[in-house]
């Protein structure tokens, strides 16, 4: 095997007939989906990690901070309802609010319907980050994407939300 061989990437349908070659029979047709699929959600994890990092914001403040913002104004959430609108657990969203308060960037204080409640308010600090920092990144993310036409993302987009459908559903992407 020559080394340009070991060291290019191989197309899909390669790595298909390779599969085929080797295990006879077996199914392969998720191949030209999944592996795509894998090998653009790797470049693009770390795109967003390089872009983070240049942006000076950790993926879990990010999100935080997206979510509290989303809300719009007052720009406030309860625990509870910032751990049911992301991915995480209560204990993650409780480590994300004690570094976040810290930094100046939320506060927190008991609700009033509930004694055991906790509202989360962005503070102005929080607020001018956070629309820095999302204008940036999808800027860089719009530009990731633009070379497709608009038929085409909302082709991709389409069949996307479909994939997603079949392989968890009632979680949205």
């Amino acid at each position: 095997m020559s080394s340009a061989t070991i060291d290019t990437v191989p197309t899909t349908e390669q790595i298909a007939a390779a599969w085929q070659r080797e295990l006879p029979g077996a199914r392969t047709e998720s191949i030209e989906v999944i592996t795509p699929l894998w090998r653009v959600a790797k470049f693009l994890s770390d795109e967003r990690q390089r872009t983070l990092a240049r942006l000076d914001i950790d993926e879990s403040t990010l999100d935080l901070l997206s979510t509290l913002r989303r809300a719009g104004t007052p720009y406030q959430l309860t625990t509870r309802q910032l751990t049911a609108r992301s991915l995480v657990t209560a204990g993650a969203i409780s480590q994300r609010l004690a570094r976040a308060e810290t930094a100046g960037l939320i506060t927190r204080e008991p609700t009033t319907a509930s004694r055991r409640g906790i509202l989360v308010t962005l503070t102005r600090k929080g607020h001018e980050l956070i629309e820095r920092i999302v204008r940036d990144l999808l800027d860089y993310e719009t530009s990731l994407t633009e070379r497709l036409t608009a038929d085409q993302r909302i082709a991709l987009a389409d069949g996307l939300r479909c994939l997603a459908a079949v392989v968890r559903p009632g979680h949205p992407i």
